[in-house]
Order: structure tokens, then sequence, then C-alpha cells
């Protein structure tokens, strides 16, 4: 067994030797229930932290230990819950909302319109490196607002190397074009709740505290962050690795016309957006507007049953299990006295600061989806300001990108062989910083004017 791996079965064994002798409660005077909650989440975070298992092999290790050894202390306490508590987040609105997007996603990508518009974009840019490095970033952003940033950066490199190829041997342009597409996709995400799970593990949150927050609030809340973000991204790639007036060639989409099938495609997908957009005009959650491309693409045969099988099935477990993780947390009132550890007095700035400095920190080395779960239940309890955190660390988890491991589009970058982890620490570190600090300052200036938060 690996040393990693036995330093977790350690910590996991310790966990359940601290609650079996009431170490937990001698310790800090918790109930028998938050000190059962507390073993679980050492236990689910040491999983989550240390991939010992799939990552949503834990979200089914949250079920069982959930109901079967904290919900009877729960019920003993007088507290009025019953197992379905626990369930109902596999399947709730926001699950559902990640579903349409991977549905849309698979469809725009079976059927190559997302090729054809990044081609056609790309075709257009007129051979100015500048031109070129701007239209990569901003496909790659667009498409990660809707898309998989996985499949994205996949796709994108695939578009995009031939050109890298092509440049003079040890021209910087080419780090330039290889690392905007991973950061690109990193940032992209942060626009839409279904561009990256910690936005709507944010979202459902803050619904369950009364807050809600529409898909186009989200979007008011984030797209001038991403776009300030995305434009300094494009600068800063140029200072630090110029294209020193080499020329481009690029070829374009040849003049391919779109299908009528294809043009279906494109109605079904705008108007789900429409949908996402305009929850508050008519009433229907987001979840169930996701409903419509779900029915549509699998009902009028565009995507097949194998097509369903490939969904990102794992991703959708791992949301489920950390909302799960989050109502154990608070039906046994363990969030309550974690919040009790942060000094009353402290400014609400600081709070800010160093959960989201925590949470960039820990998505540096862990899935970003990990480190929502287990930050966000706290965050969300915290009064005054409560959303305010939420929003911060949410943002913070996905803009961490300084290493090959802290996101997928980071990794299929590195294994391009084109950049270097070095390479990847130094520009993914400054776009991190710089992330966090204009959240902190900028995004928050923004966000308090809007009054949504």
């Amino acid at each position: 067994m690996k040393k990693g791996n036995v330093v977790a079965v350690a910590i996991i064994a310790l966990a359940v030797v601290c609650e079996y002798f009431d170490i937990f409660k001698a310790m800090w005077g918790l109930t028998d229930a938050q000190e059962i909650s507390c073993a679980i989440l050492l236990i689910v975070a040491t999983l989550w932290v240390s991939e010992l298992v799939p990552l949503f092999v834990t979200s089914f290790i949250v079920i069982l230990l959930q109901t079967i050894w904290l919900l009877p202390e729960i019920v003993i306490e007088g507290r009025a819950i019953t197992k379905q508590a626990f369930l109902s987040p596999f399947f709730s609105d926001i699950i559902l909302l990640f579903m349409g997007g991977f549905v849309l996603s698979s469809m725009l990508h079976k059927y190559q319109l997302d090729q054809r518009m990044a081609r056609w974009i790309l075709g257009r840019t007129e051979g100015s490196p500048d031109r070129l490095l701007l239209a990569v970033i901003l496909i790659s952003a667009f498409l990660s607002m809707w898309m998989s940033n996985t499949a994205t950066a996949a796709m994108m490199f695939a578009i995009i190397l031939p050109i890298i190829y092509k440049l003079p041997e040890g021209s910087p342009f080419a780090l330039s074009l290889t690392l905007a597409i991973p950061f690109a996709c990193n940032l992209g995400g942060l626009g839409t709740p279904i561009g990256t799970p910690p936005n709507a593990i944010a979202i459902s949150y803050l619904a369950e505290n009364g807050i809600k927050i529409s898909f186009a609030q989200w979007m008011l809340l984030a797209m001038p962050l991403v776009v300030v973000l995305l434009a300094l991204l494009w600068r800063f790639l140029l200072l630090a690795y110029p294209a020193n007036e080499i020329h481009i060639e690029f070829e374009g989409d040849n003049g391919y016309k779109l299908s009528t099938q294809s043009y279906f495609i494109i109605a079904i997908f705008l108007v789900t957006c429409v949908g996402w957009l305009s929850a508050d005009l008519h009433g229907m959650s987001t979840g169930t507007v996701s409903l419509i491309p779900i029915i549509l693409c699998f009902g009028l045969g565009l995507l097949n049953t194998q097509d369903f099988k490939s969904l990102s099935w794992d991703v959708l477990f791992m949301l489920g299990g950390g909302l799960s993780l989050g109502v154990g947390l608070k039906a046994s009132g363990l969030t309550d006295e974690l919040i009790q550890v942060i000094p009353t007095g402290t400014d609400l700035w600081i709070i800010v600061a160093v959960m989201a400095g925590l949470g960039a920190l820990m998505s540096t080395f862990i899935s970003n989806t990990a480190t929502a779960n287990l930050m966000i239940p706290i965050a969300v309890s915290l009064e005054p300001g409560a959303a305010l955190v939420v929003m911060t660390v949410a943002i913070s988890c996905s803009s961490a990108m300084a290493l090959p491991v802290s996101t997928p589009p980071n990794a299929i970058a590195f294994g391009s062989g084109i950049v270097s982890s070095r390479d990847m620490m130094g520009a993914g570190a400054v776009v991190t910083l710089v992330a966090l600090a204009l959240t902190l300052t900028v995004g928050e200036l923004y966000w308090s004017i809007l009054g949504i938060l």
C-alpha cells in the first residue's frame, strides 16, 4: 500500500476511535450526533483528499454512514428528520441543472458544432498572433460556460496543436497558446451555474438558507469578473510569452454550411439557455427547464443510450454526496459548532479573505468540487454575510490553477508535452493570485453595489 494511502487509512481509523471513545465530545463539548457527524466529516475529507477510492464512491459512503450511523442518533436527540433528507440531494434541481448541461455538451460535441464554431472564429484572426490568442481564450472560456471544461480543453488542443507545431522552434508563443486553453477554460467556468460544480454547490446551499440566486443573477454577478480576468490573462500571456512578429496561417471551416439538423440542435441549445435565464419570468426552476433538452435529445434520437451512459455521472454523484454531507452537518448542529471557532469580533472581510485563500490553496492540490463540498457548508452558516462568503469561496475554488493536477484542463495541457510543470506553476500562480485579489476587492465591491448577495 502506498504511503499516502496508509496515512489516509490511519486518519480514518483515528476518527472512528475518537468517536467510539467520545474523545471529540470531551475535547469540544459536542453532542453524540455532532460527534458522529465530525467523524464522518473527517472520514469523507480524508477520502476526497487522498482519493483512496474514486471520488464518486465517497458519495455513497456518505449516504451509508449518515443513514446507519448518524440518523439514529439525530432521531434519539429528538430532531425530526428522515433518510429521505440525505437521499434527496442526489436528484435535486442542481443535479438536474448539471445533467441538462451535460446533455447539451454531449449533443454539441457529437455533431461537432463546437468545433465548427471554434474553426469559424479562429479562421478570422487574419494571421495575427494577438488575435489568435484572444480568439483561443474567448472560445475556450465561452464553451466552458456551457460544456465540460475537460471536453473543451481536449477539443481546443486538437484544433490548436497543428498550429503550435508549425511555429518556429523555441518560439515562446507556443507556451502562450498552450497555457491559454486550460486557464481560459478554468476561468470561463465561473460565468454560469453549470460552468463548474462549485457554482452549483454554492447556489444549492444558499437556496436552502433562503437566499435564491437565479441563473441570470449568477451570470450578472460573475460575468464582469470573468471578462476582466480573461482580458488580463490575454495581456499577461502576450507579455510573458511574446509572439515576436510571427505570422500564423490557419485554415477556417472552408465554407461549411449547417444542416437542418444542426439548426434544430442550435435551437434546442438557445431555448434551454433562454429558459434558464428567464426562470423568474416563467416560474419553472432551472432543474425543470433542464428536462426539456434531456427529453428532446433522447426522445428524438439526437442522442442514444450509449450517449446517456457516457454522461459524467461521477460528477453528478460527487455533487450529490457533497450536498448530502451538508445536510448531515446542519441536521446534527455541527456547522453551528464549527462557526463558533471563528472569533465573532473578526472583520467580515478578513473572514472572507481567509476562507477564499484556504479554498484556493486546497483546490490547488485536490478537486475543486471536493473543496467546495467541505468549505461551503461552513461558509453558508456564517452570519451576517453568508452569501458573500459562499460566493467568494465558490469563485476561489475554481480559480486555483497553479499545478498540472489542479484541474483536468491543466492536466491535458501538461500532457501535450509543450509546457513544463515549472512553466505552469509560474503562470498559474500569477493567474490564481490575480483572480483571488480581484475577487476580494473589485468583485466584492461590485456585488455589494448590485445588492443581490
